[in-house]
């Protein structure tokens, strides 16, 4: 035997189908690259240095499955000797035999390796997490079991094992395929996996087993959840303030992953302590508790969550006040403003409301409602402005009501010094005031009621024009002198009212002077166009204005045209209207041949209209001859 030359021979043999048993062991060597290691696929390649027989010129090869008999047997020549070679398609454990041959039959040394096939997959395992929502700080442990079927010729090399929140991560590197580094758990019987901790959140543990030529499984999925916060607290019913009365408080709790749903007495809870006493404890998400009696109360809430997170306690303040404030007057009134009324509010714990309260007043004696006074908070007091002025001579009593912050209201007669909060009508120096109306001069006086005049005091002087007049009304300030007295020249306008008055002092009464009242007559004038006219000549032209200072418009307003001769009344002949200046006009013809040497007056006449604010008036008259 030697090696195999560079000369090839192209004789062919016939192939020998003896068995291994049959054939002398091999001198050469024959290897595969994967040694003894499983391979999923059919193609193995192998190295062989052939003992060759003379002039070998075939390359035999034969496989044997693992109960001796023959699958596959074929031959090449050598110069088409294999590197690579195929198993045939079923799993097995095969023996491959080769040898060279020369043309004359005679056989070289087998030589014999053995190829291991298998890319059946083995049947996925099992996974056991945790069935329940697990704290953040635990280390997740996932049990890994092997399944019960049978496995594959390779066996079960061990497990991969990949973590996603979803994005339906693969444990191998390849699909398909599976190496040594992507094995997590060795072995085919399984066990338990640590995890470490993991994110908040939902996680999908995602597991093939792998089998020893590296062919995964199916997958096999379970779910970790992982809540690594605690509840969200709140508590409903505590006031941002005081309360008048007992409180009905609520701790509520909220968890948006593993949740408050009540599952028992080792599942979420909530509690709270009032005052530091023992919690009451409820299942689930909410547990109530009353807050009573005056003062401030500590009131302390926590919650456990499915997962196990207990909370920080939260801690607030409940204040509770149910009892009344009290409600004093002042111990005299203010001689500088007797018509001050103000009382004092107090109370111990929440202390006075600063936009509440109010004082009341009615005749004394009298079992009428109090009626209130404009009334302003001012810190711990209430202030209210008696006007004295607008209630008959007699005496009045009082009452204050006051708040606290709470709510609770109080009500107080009596002064600080003890005594009921009376006070007698008028309070001030009664005043008079005296005035009245010469042409457009209107004076008067201002004086105390049985005393003397009161100097230095403003007077308003109210002008209150007729309807149609613009504007309505005019208001003028004026000072009574050294003694008392004042004037004033009013302008010319429409018809008016006219009124003084005096809005007196804290220690004067007020006052109103006696209505006067000014009768504007309307003022127009008229003139003709000539002072003859020729009775079947050319007209006469009556042209003319009225004044309309002060009123709102003139437009329209009618205005009578009379005529008479000597010895005779006035009579009307035409009307007409003014224009928006004021303006009106008028053409007349002489017709009559009895006019001739008579000499006629002709005039305008205003008698008014609804919203004129002026009273009637009549022009001068203008002559006019006929001839």
């Amino acid at each position: 035997m030697k090696q195999i030359g560079p000369i090839l021979l192209a004789a062919l043999l016939t192939l020998s189908l003896s068995t291994p048993a049959e054939t002398a062991a091999a001198s050469g060597e024959l290897s595969t690259t994967a040694g003894s290691s499983w391979q999923a696929t059919r193609t193995f390649a192998i190295e062989w240095d052939p003992v060759a027989p003379a002039d070998p010129i075939y390359a035999f090869y034969r496989f044997y499955d693992s109960q001796g008999q023959v699958a596959q047997a074929f031959r090449r020549p050598i110069a088409l000797m294999l590197k690579d070679i195929e198993v045939p398609p079923l799993p097995d454990a095969y023996t491959l035999e080769a040898w060279l041959e020369s043309g004359s039959g005679e056989r070289g040394a087998p030589s014999t390796a053995i190829l291991r096939f298998d890319n059946a997959p083995p049947s996925p395992p099992e996974l056991d997490s945790p069935p329940n929502w697990i704290v953040g700080t635990e280390p997740v442990v996932v049990g890994v079991e092997g399944s019960s079927d049978p496995p594959p010729l390779s066996g079960v090399g061990g497990y991969a094992i990949s973590v996603d929140r979803g994005s339906g991560s693969s444990p191998c590197a390849q699909p398909d395929h599976c190496f040594g580094a992507d094995i997590d758990l060795a072995g085919g019987e399984g066990g338990s996996l640590q995890l470490g901790t993991l994110p908040e959140g939902v996680h999908f543990v995602r597991a093939v087993a792998v089998s020893g030529a590296g062919v995964p499984s199916q997958l096999a999925t379970a779910t970790v959840r992982v809540d690594g916060s605690a509840p969200d607290l709140s508590l409903e019913g505590a006031p941002a303030g005081w309360s008048s009365r007992p409180v009905l408080v609520t701790a509520r709790a909220a968890d948006s992953l593993s949740g408050m749903t009540a599952a028992g007495p080792l599942g979420p809870f909530t509690a709270i302590a009032v005052d530091g006493a023992a919690p009451a404890r409820a299942p689930g998400g909410a547990v109530s508790a009353w807050v009573g009696s005056s003062g401030a109360h500590s009131v302390e809430y926590f919650a456990r969550d499915a997962a196990g997170n207990l909370s920080s306690s939260a801690r607030s303040t409940v204040r509770i006040d149910e009892d009344p404030p009290l409600a004093v007057f002042a111990a005299a009134q203010d001689p500088a403003e007797p018509e001050r009324i103000e009382a004092t509010v107090s109370d111990p714990l929440s202390g006075p409301s600063q936009d509440r309260g109010s004082i009341g007043i009615r005749l004394s004696g009298s079992h009428a409602r109090f009626e209130p006074l404009p009334t302003r908070n001012a810190g711990d007091r209430l202030v209210a402005h008696w006007d004295s002025d607008s209630y008959p001579p007699g005496k009045y009593e009082f009452l204050a009501i006051g708040y606290d912050a709470a709510g609770n209201s109080g009500a107080g007669t009596n002064r600080a010094r003890g005594g009921r909060m009376v006070l007698v009508n008028p309070l001030k120096a009664q005043v008079e005031l005296r005035a009245g109306l010469s042409r457009r001069r209107f004076t008067g006086s201002l004086h105390r009621i049985g005393g003397g005049r009161i100097a230095g005091q403003d007077v308003v002087v109210t002008e209150t024009f007729a309807a149609g007049s613009k504007p309505r009304q005019r208001l003028t300030v004026v000072s009574t002198d050294r003694e008392g007295a004042f004037a004033l020249h009013l302008k010319a306008g429409p018809s008016r009212d006219v009124v003084a008055r005096f809005a007196g002092t804290p220690l004067l009464s007020r006052a109103a002077s006696s209505l006067a009242y000014i009768d504007s007559p309307t003022k127009v004038r008229m003139r003709s166009s000539a002072p003859t006219a020729r009775v079947g000549g050319k007209p006469i032209v009556f042209t003319g204005k009225v004044a309309h200072r002060g009123a709102a418009t003139v437009a329209g307003l009618p205005v009578e045209l009379q005529f008479r001769f000597r010895g005779g009344a006035w009579s009307e002949f035409r009307t007409v209207e003014a224009d928006p200046r004021g303006r009106f006009r008028y053409r007349y013809r002489f017709s009559d041949d009895d006019s001739r040497g008579v000499r006629f007056q002709f005039r305008a006449q205003i008698k008014g209209r609804e919203g004129w604010p002026y009273g009637p008036g009549t022009s001068r008259p203008v002559s006019v001859t006929g001839r």
